[in-house]
């Protein structure tokens, strides 16, 4: 993609509409599943999209042997590990996504049940895990060819923290929130913390179950005022991370907790400009849930979606049926705007062998739509994924779902549900068009209120001869574990115009970039060109 953010356009310029709302209905269709590849060598618990289009993926150290060797025949020892405390396997790769390539990365803390956050840089920040890797930090750099590897930090965290949350802060910190009984948060660089490392936050221990906890994982969403919705259990705040002071306490929403183990799933969904932000949450558990599948007992997991606006003056949960119940599901926001929810269970919770009736089938949540009219099922995949599985949105507008080990090691056979290796793409149906934008160019870096041009060829239209009416949609992508999309954001831009620029399907539109760091931190996002409901190819731009 060239980078350029100025076009020579001819002096003839025909203006044609571009508008911040839906252009057209969703594309029909039931979406398309494609293998991607049998095995990747290890199981897919953790997923980032990086801005050179490679995905890092990893799993945990202490699982035994994976299916694919550690690079130069290295070995890594670990005294804490019962599986296997000489391990030479990978227990992390680098995905190409162009060729669907893996190569094997070193890992020598454990990453089971850690966080992440794709910092301003467009380096992984990675934290926390278990035993060994409790209180590490972990970077990962992109680099042309994928060359890169792991920079791990030992005891750079100033607790423990396994089954934390991060999110990426409008002055580039991340903060680090919670973790298996801990009730407080800390930041990176934790240089520009101050004085103080760490921040007790009773919020966390007023959601704490002794037996179930329902409190790991806490959902986090950067409201576009610079604060934060942190949700944990059934019940949601919204925090002054700056000033550490609790601004808001929302209503506990009805039906179940909806946090680790019971393991919903949240999304911010898309910010538009002039509109109140409003924050989604999917599935969970009833009460009771996880006691009764560790006797045996698999209740069914919760059907409803609950929706809220956290800047409401009196702020209230609606619900909704979907049409599937499910615990575990991944949520993802579309480049359309829409969400979609996939991989996940029907029955019981999340942790070992906890969970029955895997749901194969994705759900599309259309949030613009009146209530009652706003899901469709989708294809069925084949492969159940359980308990340890992820899904991403990438560079394509695919998403590539992964992973799924509901065992406390690799377990291949023998097993309810195995072990899974397989990376898979779904095409959501708007990948059915005919034909779809292609991004021509782009610039690399934006200023936040910046007036921004994007060249972009939408074939099927004939330029002065045919009006043409787009969305510019500005996605971050997630780091995903354990039903958790962290960082996960869609902005819809502010658009001026769009004209007509060279040959019969070559146009340029003109939008404002995000207005400041609260509405979209800084950093890499993926900006697609929206027609139809068909969005083109996503490109990557720096904002800062």
């Amino acid at each position: 993609i060239a980078a350029s953010s100025s076009f020579v356009l001819p002096l003839l310029l025909v203006l044609v509409g571009v508008s911040t709302v839906r252009t057209a209905a969703p594309v029909k269709g039931r979406g398309e599943w494609r293998l991607l590849r049998a095995s990747i060598g290890i199981s897919a618990m953790h997923m980032q999209l990086l801005p050179d289009d490679t995905v890092v993926i990893f799993d945990r150290t202490d699982f035994g042997r994976s299916n694919i060797s550690l690079p130069g025949g290295r070995c890594r020892f670990d005294s804490y590990d019962l599986a296997l405390t000489t391990d030479c396997t990978a227990h992390s790769v680098l995905l190409l996504l162009p060729s669907a390539a893996v190569r094997p990365l070193s890992l020598l803390t454990d990453t089971w049940c850690s966080s992440g956050a794709l910092l301003p840089n467009g380096s992984l920040l990675q934290t926390g895990g278990f035993n060994d890797g409790d209180r590490v930090i972990r970077l990962f750099s992109p680099s042309r060819g994928g060359r890169s590897d792991w920079v791990e930090r030992p005891f750079y965290l100033s607790v423990r923290r396994w089954y934390a949350s991060n999110q990426l802060l409008p002055d580039g910190r991340v903060i680090i929130l919670g973790g298996r009984r801990q009730f407080s948060y800390e930041f990176f660089p934790r240089e520009l913390a101050g004085s103080r490392t760490v921040f007790q936050f009773p919020f966390l221990l007023d959601t704490w179950n002794r037996e179930t906890e329902n409190n790991l994982y806490p959902f986090l969403h950067l409201l576009p005022d610079g604060t934060l919705f942190v949700f944990a259990n059934d019940r949601a705040v919204v925090l002054d991370a700056i000033r550490h002071r609790v601004l808001r306490r929302l209503p506990p929403v009805p039906g179940g907790p909806r946090s680790y183990p019971s393991s919903g799933s949240s999304v911010l969904l898309p910010l538009r400009p002039g509109a109140a932000p409003e924050v989604l949450v999917c599935g969970g558990t009833p009460w009771g849930s996880y006691q009764a599948a560790l006797n045996g007992t698999f209740l069914p997991a919760l059907r409803t979606c609950a929706r809220i606006k956290p800047a409401d003056s009196d702020p209230a949960w609606s619900l909704e049926d979907m049409p599937l119940p499910r615990v575990m599901g991944d949520m993802l926001l579309l480049p359309t705007c829409d969400v979609l929810i996939v991989n996940g269970a029907a029955a019981g919770t999340a942790g070992w062998e906890l969970a029955r009736n895997p749901v194969t089938r994705p759900v599309l949540y259309h949030p613009d739509r009146p209530a009652g009219r706003r899901f469709a099922v989708l294809k069925r995949s084949r492969i159940p994924r359980m308990y340890h599985s992820t899904a991403i949105l990438d560079t394509y507008g695919r998403v590539l779902v992964g992973g799924s080990n509901p065992q406390a090691h690799y377990a291949f056979a023998n097993v309810m549900y195995p072990t899974e290796l397989s990376l898979e793409a779904f095409h959501p149906p708007y990948l059915a068009a005919r034909t779809r934008p292609r991004m021509a160019a782009a610039p690399r870096e934006v200023g936040y209120g910046e007036r921004v041009a994007l060249r972009f060829e939408a074939a099927g239209h004939y330029g002065a001869w045919e009006e043409l009416v787009v969305e510019v949609v500005v996605v971050a992508p997630a780091f995903a574990t354990h039903a958790v999309g962290m960082n996960q954001r869609a902005v819809m831009l502010e658009a001026s115009r769009a004209v007509w620029a060279w040959g019969n399907f070559g146009y340029v539109a003109e939008v404002v970039a995000p207005p400041s760091p609260k509405v979209a931190p800084p950093g890499y996002y993926l900006w697609f060109v929206v027609h139809a409901g068909v969005p083109s190819n996503g490109v990557w731009v720096r904002i800062r």
